[in-house]
């Protein structure tokens, strides 16, 4: 059906569950494929959630490692490798715009990029661990909506900087009032559904957003795919840090 094309597109980049397309998709659905982006990032929380609810009465280390192995495959590390790429280009980059992007392209991984995954993902298990023990749940439904939902904010309100790729395309289709829309949903949807525990996650993944996109800024004057992944790994990270302290 046509009009699911967008959910599609966005189900297929994000995830690993096998969606087949009905044909080639236009740069119209393709821009408004982020509208779903927060859609997807529920649906990965809500089987994440289901899984948990298999693992009740394991041991909270076993069921922190499965939920996380289970969360990385599903997503089948594709913002794990922006986040890998990003931490390369921005520590080699010194300091440089042309230096960072063009180091972003090296398919090699170095050992910044090596530091910064184990960093991250540790965080995200021991703060599995300390929610699972706090039976604070709705962290596992929080933090891959915000994720999702910071990078439909970061390419609403930020130029992208790489000409001819995919998130170019998306960008310039991105219908502007639909997103404005679906963040505000979002919003909304974390305080009324989960009260002062989305208030704090929205908090979390608001300073997130905030900072990683001044840096960008700064250094890029705008964001890229890469940088777009490193940001919804930041913000799952902080979330889960952020509710499990």
């Amino acid at each position: 059906m046509p009009a699911l094309q967008p959910l599609l597109i966005a189900l297929q980049f994000l995830t690993r569950i096998p969606i087949r397309l009905a044909g080639m998709p236009t740069a119209e659905q393709q821009g408004r494929s982020l509208l779903y982006y927060p859609l997807v990032g529920l649906l990965l929380g809500g089987l994440l959630w289901l899984l948990q609810q298999l693992l009740a009465g394991t041991a909270p280390l076993l069921q922190a490692a499965l939920l996380l192995a289970a969360w990385v495959a599903l997503s089948g590390g594709l913002h794990l490798d922006g986040l890998a790429d990003s931490a390369d280009a921005w520590v080699g980059g010194m300091g440089d715009r042309e230096r960072t992007l063009a180091l972003m392209k090296d398919p090699c991984c170095g050992p910044m990029a090596v530091v910064v995954l184990l960093l991250v993902l540790l965080l995200k298990f021991a703060a599995l661990v300390a929610l699972l023990e706090s039976g604070t749940l709705a962290a596992l439904l929080l933090a891959p909506l915000l994720g999702r939902s910071a990078v439909l904010a970061l390419i609403l309100g930020t130029p992208y900087v790489r000409q001819g790729g995919i998130g170019q395309l998306l960008a310039s289709h991105l219908p502007h009032p639909a997103a404005k829309a679906v963040l505000l949903a979002v919003a909304v949807g974390c305080l009324l559904l989960f009260g002062t525990t989305g208030l704090w996650a929205l908090l979390l993944a608001g300073v997130t957003l905030f900072g990683v996109r001044r840096a960008l800024m700064r250094r890029l004057q705008g964001t890229t795919g890469d940088t777009a992944g490193a940001l919804q790994e930041l913000v799952e990270c902080v979330v889960l840090v952020g509710l499990a302290l």
